[in-house]
């Protein structure tokens, strides 16, 4: 067996107990197959950065007699449901209370959830030292302490570092439980490969037509091939109308996404339909490498479409007309230089809801503790965001409610204020909601154009007072807005500013119209002045959509943030200081 050992005295590197790359939200926080599937339909990707942590301690208690401990640290995920899962282990330093491990563990940020590690340390003892620390049983090792954080926050921090007091733990059974355990500090730096973009413009030529009574409508969809052999989108394009020789915008593909330049990838070209089920006009498999040859020859590469005879090769091609490589801040970049997220929410409080004090109201507040769709909405995505914003202030407003004495608002503060809309944490929010159905009437109709106004006043003035601050509105609502064309007007207008906006379905409303204001199913939205929305800045998901997990959809959908924060500070140029 390898020494698993290391001299922090000497300096000397350690042999075995290399970690392993174990990426976080796997298990038990994963999304179930129906959220999975019916979000990467609509072209959803998240943010998976690569992290590679490192960790040092002090102050360790001294559990040997005749020289010091020899600390070992063993890292966990715990699960919603309080299961643990090993990420890795370090090596062990011998003779130290105040270690610093070489090891690191490589682990996957995702922004859309909440990813709790527990930390543990473990005094091996001698006659272990010469086995593989994965093969250390940790019962026969003496308990040094544990500290347990959030992922997120360890990157919002400026240095991305974050000291945690060590403690025995509520499972401690012994005697005495000890007071001071030792500190640990936990470092985090992104893998540099996760900066590497590609940046390409794909054309294609003589497509065909699928539908001679129709017209041509086509996008690319980029996918990756995993080692089941299994597709997963990672980048799609716009869709251009009626052209059967198309040149996208630029795509830009993140290399860590893809796994590397030599990864295989499909290329596949969609003829859209409304209605969801995309004809596909055809397709080829190329990696990277193989995508930048292509750019080189100035050759295209015939298209192929799958049938039961075999791949039939197209007149179509692909062509590359552009491909480049550039190292691009990605948004932890911006995190450490100082940029926080602002969560901000809006409530709908039309009578269609139901009588609150009804079981059957959407409103309705359940003695025995489980939330409503609202409360679960608000926690799911509340508990996500409230890591990226350092005063836990929150502007928290209802619509379509009549308060005590007054006439009906499509506006109001929920914390019942005349002066101020903001609220103190998550759990503040959900005071101020349940404070909320007893003060107000459920009126309507159903507007969401004064909350939006409002939400993007508070980012124009972000902006304007040069605050690094990007906000996200979150609204939940029972019914199909009503002003359509004054909500398109607004949001046009706010997609000039570092905003998002999240719009969740609650009910059993039909919300086909709501799909318009959302823009990954077809053109921009277009104000009544003919200006057209500068990006997408608008994601809309019913709960019904999936038959169950629908917390996950509101995380999934928390995905699409940082490449809409990413596509925001590109455009105006905007760089992190650090």
């Amino acid at each position: 067996m390898g020494n698993c050992c290391s001299d922090d005295r000497g300096g000397r590197a350690p042999i075995g107990g290399t970690p392993a790359n174990i990426g976080l939200g796997n298990g038990n926080d994963a999304p179930n197959d129906a959220v999975h599937l019916f979000l990467r339909s609509r072209g959803y990707q998240g943010l998976f950065s690569q992290i590679q942590l490192s960790f040092s301690a002090s102050g360790l208690r001294d559990r040997d007699v005749l020289s010091k401990s020899d600390p070992m640290l063993v890292a966990y995920t715990r699960g919603r449901d309080g299961v643990l899962k090993e990420v890795g282990r370090t090596e062990v330093v011998l003779n130290s209370l105040n270690p610093k491990w070489i090891n690191t563990l490589n682990v996957t940020f995702q922004f859309e959830i909440v990813q709790t590690m527990l930390f543990c340390l473990y005094d091996v003892d001698t006659q272990f030292h010469q086995m593989e620390v994965k093969m250390l049983k940790l019962e026969e090792q003496q308990f040094l302490g544990e500290a347990t954080c959030a992922l997120s926050e360890i990157i919002t921090k400026s240095n991305r570092s974050l000291t945690l007091d060590l403690t025995y733990g509520e499972e401690y059974t012994g005697l005495s439980r000890p007071q001071n355990c030792g500190r640990l500090a936990v470092h985090a730096e992104e893998c540099i490969t996760s900066k590497t973009t590609t940046e390409m413009i794909l054309r294609c030529s003589e497509l065909e037509h699928k539908n001679l009574f129709s017209r041509t409508d086509p996008f690319l969809v980029i996918s990756k091939i995993v080692e089941s052999g299994m597709s997963i989108p990672v980048c799609k394009t716009e869709v251009i109308r009626n052209d059967l020789k198309p040149t996208w915008k630029p795509v830009f593909l993140n290399i860590q996404q893809v796994g590397s330049k030599d990864s295989p990838l499909v290329i596949e070209c969609f003829n859209f339909n409304s209605s969801g089920k995309h004809d596909l006009i055809g397709k080829l498999q190329k990696s990277l490498l193989d995508l930048e040859k292509l750019h080189s020859s100035v050759k295209g590469e015939n298209l192929v479409l799958p049938t039961a005879a075999g791949n039939k090769v197209l007149k179509s091609q692909l062509f590359v007309d552009t491909f480049s490589e550039s190292t691009q801040h990605t948004f932890l970049d911006y995190l450490a230089g100082g940029f926080e997220v602002n969560f901000m929410l809006a409530v709908d409080f039309t009578a269609s809801n139901g009588n609150p004090r009804l079981p059957d109201s959407l409103h309705y507040i359940d003695p025995s503790g489980r939330p409503n769709a609202y409360q679960r909405a608000i926690l799911e995505v509340g508990e996500v965001l409230h890591f990226y914003d350092s005063d836990k202030r929150f502007p928290a407003w209802g619509f379509g409610a009549r308060p005590i004495d007054g006439p009906v608002s499509h506006c109001f503060n929920l914390n019942g204020s005349s002066t101020y809309c903001e609220v103190e944490g998550i759990q503040g929010i959900m005071m101020a909601y349940a404070s909320a159905l007893l003060n107000v009437s459920l009126a309507g109709p159903t507007l969401f154009g004064p909350v939006i106004s409002h939400a993007a006043q508070i980012a124009g003035q972000s902006l304007a007072n040069g605050r690094h601050r990007y906000s996200v509105l979150l609204i939940i609502t029972d019914g199909v807005v009503t002003d359509l064309q004054e909500t398109k007007d607004a949001l046009v207008k706010a997609s000039d500013l570092p905003l998002s906006i999240l719009i969740v379905g609650v009910g059993g409303a039909d919300f086909k119209e709501m799909e318009i204001l959302d823009a990954d199913k077809g053109e921009r939205l277009e104000s009544s002045n003919g200006r057209v929305a500068t990006r997408d800045i608008v994601q809309f998901v019913p709960f019904r959509d999936v038959q169950s997990g629908e917390i996950s959809v509101v995380q999934e959908l928390l995905a699409e943030l940082p490449t809409q924060f990413l596509t925001y500070m590109r455009r105006r140029d905007i760089k992190p200081s650090y």
